[in-house]
């Protein structure tokens, strides 16, 4: 699956994370620090090979805003 980057935490440096990916099938794809097990087991309805990440809201909002700007619908 080819992955498009659509924005990276700017306080993370060269070559860290989180991260917001287009991938070329329409879904999102989100690169980022695992929650800890106690945030884990607070989540409701997690499946089995389900996963939670922590991203800050900025890296969520500006991953939205290009989106927009490449037209993307939900």
């Amino acid at each position: 699956m080819r992955l498009t980057m659509l924005y990276k935490d700017q306080g993370s440096g060269g070559n860290g994370c989180p991260t917001v990916y287009l991938a070329e099938n329409g879904r999102i794809v989100v690169q980022g620090p695992a929650v800890d097990q106690d945030t884990f087991a607070g989540l409701a309805n997690v499946l089995p090979g389900e996963i939670a990440l922590e991203i800050a809201p900025d890296v969520l909002l500006g991953a939205a805003d290009k989106l927009r700007n490449k037209g993307v619908k939900s």
